[in-house]
């Protein structure tokens, strides 16, 4: 294969590729930095029964649905990896986390011939649903443009953009959802280095939904 000259926005994505195409695979980030989990603020007011002592300090709290964030590399099946990602390690790259029960994300790329293609998912717990919720919110503004993802866990959005940097097109399709007190944040970006042209916005787009949805039903399952 001949020598591409590559947009910069791809080249630390690539590099890896690259240089451990032996290995099928390239450890990359998330698109998203974590967010630190807050501390939890109880809701609601409990009546004092006859005869209790009402200056006791009330020790209930909610429950969280998710205390912790599930495997993400078995968010999404061998078959949809395959599909998305044609040429990667199906068993995908766990990213290092500084609190796994917080934040977990896992990455698929591959280049196979002139096609590039990247997806990982991150799974985020926050302390309650309220939390999750005012985070889902900050997400879908900074990533503004695009639309409700009917269906998808309690709450879903999805975006796909298109960069151009010298003359090599790149779309990425951006899915997050809310389940309850966690959120599953899906991306899926590709490009195409011999007609420098990108995948069509329905492909990426159709891509980023199947893996979501994949994803979204194993954190369920994990309860």
């Amino acid at each position: 294969m001949r020598d591409l000259p590559l947009p910069l926005a791809l080249t630390a994505r690539l590099l890896p590729v690259v240089v451990l195409a032996s290995a099928g695979w390239a450890l990359t980030s998330g698109p998203f930095a974590a967010t630190p989990a807050g501390e939890h603020d109880s809701a609601g007011k409990n009546a004092a029964a006859p005869g209790s002592d009402e200056s006791a300090p009330s020790t209930s709290a909610a429950a969280k649905t998710y205390p912790q964030a599930p495997t993400p590399c078995k968010g999404i099946s061998e078959k949809t990896v395959k599909s998305l990602v044609p040429g990667a390690k199906t068993a995908g790259q766990e990213i290092t986390s500084t609190d796994k029960a917080v934040r977990r994300t896992c990455s698929w790329n591959a280049l196979k011939g002139y096609d590039y293609r990247w997806l990982d998912i991150s799974y985020e717990i926050k302390d309650s649903d309220d939390k999750a919720r005012t985070a889902y919110e900050q997400r879908t503004k900074e990533k503004s443009g695009g639309g409700a993802v009917p269906g998808l866990g309690d709450t879903a959005y999805s975006v796909v953009n298109l960069t151009t940097e010298k003359k090599q097109q790149t779309r990425e399709g951006v899915v997050i959802a809310r389940v309850s007190n966690a959120l599953v944040v899906v991306t899926y970006n590709g490009s195409d280095f011999e007609t420098k042209k990108a995948p069509d916005t329905d492909e990426i787009n159709k891509g980023a939904i199947k893996a979501a949805k994949e994803a979204v039903a194993a954190l369920e399952d994990s309860q």
